[in-house]
């Protein structure tokens, strides 16, 4: 994985982050289960990516 990949991934964790910050503060249900969703979604493929990483050396 490129780390152009990965920079996308932590920053998808990071936006997911906020949004589900925001939705619990502005009390938007939908909000904030999308930054759940999107924090979970790049932890996983950051997660993915490592073990190919250490699978490959």
């Amino acid at each position: 994985m490129s780390i152009g990949d990965k920079a996308k991934d932590v920053v998808q964790k990071v936006a997911g982050k906020a949004e589900e910050t925001v939705g619990k503060h502005t009390d938007d249900a939908e909000l904030t289960a999308q930054g759940q969703k999107d924090q979970a979604m790049g932890e996983g493929r950051l997660r993915t990516e490592k073990a190919k990483d250490e699978l490959g050396h």
